[in-house]
């Protein structure tokens, strides 16, 4: 599992909006944020990627670069998952990704 600096600073950010409090309470967010920092490796510094339509998301897929990960899974079918692959990276559902770890 792969994050970065901007994911989890973009998470806390859109963690405090007020229509998602009700889904998730602030010490809630940050129990997630102190358990990707310990889980997850942390990217200090991602590539300049431009390659979706969605400038908002080619972060994402500098972390999927920079990692070279075989996985992206995501559940953005405007943008993300319309790429199918990037590098050696494939853009998956979740369902798609549980598929192939044979779950």
């Amino acid at each position: 599992m792969v994050t970065s600096e901007w994911q989890l600073d973009e998470f806390r950010r859109v963690s405090r909006y007020s229509k998602l409090r009700r889904f998730l309470k602030p010490a809630e967010a940050g129990n997630l944020v102190r358990g990707l920092r310990h889980q997850a490796t942390i990217l200090e510094t991602l590539p300049t990627v431009v390659l979706s339509p969605d400038p908002d998301d080619n972060p994402v897929l500098a972390m999927a670069e920079a990692s070279q990960a075989l996985y992206l899974v995501t559940g953005d079918k405007k943008d993300l998952l319309g790429l199918g692959t990037i590098g050696g990276t494939h853009i998956v559902f979740a369902r798609q990704f549980v598929e192939a770890l044979g779950i």
